[in-house]
């Protein structure tokens, strides 16, 4: 069992960190987690799935008293731990190198489990979402943050032009049939200057769609569609 490579973070983690440092200004994301967390919050624990060099981990630390990442490639995980150590947060955060597969955690342990653009839209991942109805507790909440492949706008639009078809349909109905509900967020990246969404841009795509996405952007400003989906282990899903 193996981690699929990503295309983008695990060959260009820095120019990946000016994605995440321009990804969501406004903040939605966060304001829905906070929502789905509510009075729960701050949990006991939270778990990040395919954390990469932990841009989420600090975040995920004001929300959790103890807070694991999880991150398969090893340089990744690496960049985490600074990235913690940094933050003086090493009694709170600790970094796993593993697979979502393989989760390095007991049972019936976690309140949250989260991922962010890690699990894919759906079909292939059930290996990851079964570790994680493993270690969440009752009433525990798993949420999957991802792009909104059912929208035609922006990200969107240019992701099913680099020929990365993904049935809409099928990642909805994935979802749903395992309880999962579904939140729309207009989320947008924006970027300093458009030399820099031109680099963000070369990253996520081929260069022809590279080369389009920039050239139908006006400003440095990007609309991703975003889905968070999420449910409860064992409980309401509200």
């Amino acid at each position: 069992m193996r981690a699929t490579p990503s295309p983008n973070i695990w060959r260009h983690p820095d120019r990946y960190e000016q994605l995440n440092l321009g990804a969501d200004p406004e903040g939605l994301l966060l304001a829905a987690l906070d929502e789905l967390l509510g009075e729960r919050a701050p949990v006991a624990v939270a778990l990040d799935v395919g954390c990469g060099t932990g841009f989420w981990l600090p975040r995920l630390a004001s929300r959790a008293r103890r807070v694991h990442g999880v991150e398969p490639h090893p340089d990744l995980a690496e960049r985490a731990r600074t990235r913690v150590r940094c933050a003086r947060l090493e009694g709170q955060v600790v970094v796993h190198t593993a697979l979502a597969q393989r989760l390095p955690l007991p049972d019936d342990c976690a309140d949250l489990v989260f991922s962010h653009w890690a699990y894919f839209f759906g079909p292939g991942c059930e290996p990851g979402l079964a570790e994680a109805d493993r270690v969440l507790r009752t009433g525990g909440a798993q949420v999957v943050v991802d792009l909104d492949v059912e929208s035609d706008r922006g990200y969107a639009r240019w992701f099913a032009a680099s020929g990365r078809a993904v049935r809409a349909d099928r990642a909805a109905a994935f979802f749903a049939i395992r309880g999962f509900r579904t939140r729309r967020l207009p989320v947008v990246w924006q970027f300093a200057d458009r030399a820099e969404l031109a680099e963000v841009l070369a990253l996520e795509f081929p260069p022809r769609v590279a080369a389009r996405a920039l050239a139908e952007t006006v400003g440095s400003t990007v609309a991703v569609p975003t889905v968070l989906r999420w449910r409860r282990n064992g409980g309401a899903s509200t």
